[in-house]
C-alpha cells in the first residue's frame, strides 16, 4: 500500500466582510487625514478675508470672532484708492501676462528641442540648464540689475551701454528675466518625451519641417503640460517681491505687491486695509487655479513617466 501523502492545510481566508471593513478603515482614515489638512490650509485664508471686513475695532478683540458684526466693505475701497491699486494691478497683470506667455512660447520650444532633437552637446547643454536651478536668485539680482541697466540704444544709453539708465524702471526691463527658465524647460522637456514620436515621423515623410512639427502637431499635444507651466509662471510673477523691487523706481512702475507696503510703516499697520489688499491681489490666483485645475494635475502627473 503507498502512504498517502498529507495535503498541506489550506490557508484560511479571511472572511469577505473582514476585508471590505478593513478597506473602509482606511479610506475613512485618508479622507480624514486629507480634510483636516485642507482645513488647515483654508483657514488663513479665511481669517484673511474675515479681518478684511472687520473695523478696527474688531480686529484684536479677544476672543476672536470669525464673523463679523457689521460688514465694512469700505476697505475695500479705501485699499484700492490709497494704494494706486489700479495703477499697480495694471502692471502686475502686464507683467504676470507677458512673463508666462514668454515661458510658454520658449520653454516649450527649448524643452521640445531637448527631448526630440539631436545636437552636438545636447546632454552638457542640458545639464549646465538644469544646474542654473541650483544658483540662488539673490545671487542674480546685482547681475541682472547691471545688465538690464548696460542695455545699449534704450533709456538714454549709447552703442556701449553707457550715459543712461538703459531699462531700469521699465516694464520690459520688469519682464524680461522671467520670460524663461530652468524649471519651465526640464517640465516641458520631461513631457515632450511622453509624446509619440511616430506622429513626427510621419509628418516628416509628408514633408513637413521641424518647426511646421512643432507648432502643429506637438504644440496642441502639450496642452496639459503648458497649462501647469502658464499656472507656475503667472503666479511666480504676480507674486514676486524681490525683482520688483530692485527694478523699479516710481509709481508707473511697481506691482501690487510692493502697493501692499503702503499700509505698513514703522509705527503702525493697517490691517484692515492690508487685508483687504491682499485678499484682491491673491482672488485671480485662485480664479486661474480653479479654472486650469484638471489640466495642472493632468500635467504634473504625466511630466514625470519617462526620463
Amino acid at each position: 500500500m503507498t502512504a498517502e501523502v498529507e495535503k498541506p492545510l489550506a490557508r484560511p481566508r479571511r472572511p469577505f466582510t473582514t476585508a471590505l471593513a478593513a478597506r473602509l478603515g482606511t479610506r475613512l482614515a485618508l479622507y480624514a487625514v486629507l480634510i483636516i489638512t485642507s482645513i488647515l490650509m483654508i483657514v488663513p485664508f479665511l481669517w484673511m478675508v474675515s479681518t478684511s471686513l472687520k473695523p478696527d475695532y474688531q480686529i484684536f478683540e479677544f476672543p476672536p470672532t470669525w464673523i463679523p458684526q457689521e460688514l465694512n466693505w469700505g476697505n475695500y475701497v479705501n485699499a484700492w484708492q490709497k494704494a494706486h491699486f489700479s495703477r499697480y494691478a495694471l502692471n502686475t497683470a502686464v507683467y504676470a501676462v507677458f512673463a508666462t506667455l514668454g515661458q510658454v512660447t520658449l520653454c516649450s520650444m527649448a524643452g521640445y528641442s531637448f527631448a526630440r532633437l539631436r545636437f552636438p552637446g545636447q546632454g552638457i547643454l542640458f545639464v549646465l540648464v538644469l544646474a542654473t536651478m541650483m544658483i540662488p536668485f539673490q545671487m542674480l539680482l546685482i547681475p541682472l540689475f547691471v545688465i538690464l541697466k548696460r542695455w545699449p540704444l534704450v533709456g538714454g544709453n549709447n552703442l556701449f551701454g553707457t550715459g543712461g539708465t538703459g531699462l531700469i524702471d521699465t516694464l520690459v526691463g520688469l519682464t524680461l528675466p522671467s520670460t524663461i527658465s530652468a524649471f519651465g524647460i526640464f517640465l516641458m522637456r520631461q513631457f515632450s518625451l511622453t509624446l509619440p514620436s511616430e506622429l513626427a515621423d510621419a509628418a516628416r515623410m509628408d514633408g513637413c519641417n521641424e518647426a511646421t512639427i512643432f507648432w502643429r502637431i506637438m504644440m496642441p499635444l502639450m496642452k496639459p503640460a503648458l497649462t501647469t507651466l502658464a499656472i507656475f509662471a503667472f503666479q511666480d510673477a504676480w507674486n514676486d517681491f524681490t525683482w520688483p523691487l530692485v527694478i523699479t523706481m516710481t509709481e508707473r512702475t511697481r506691482t501690487l505687491q510692493l502697493g501692499l507696503q503702503t499700509f505698513q510703516n514703522q509705527f503702525f499697520t493697517e490691517w484692515g486695509l492690508l487685508m483687504a489688499g491682499t485678499t484682491i491681489t491673491v482672488l485671480p490666483l485662485v480664479v486661474l487655479f480653479v479654472i486650469g485645475q484638471r489640466y495642472f494635475v493632468q500635467g504634473i502627473a504625466l511630466s514625470g513617466t519617462k526620463g
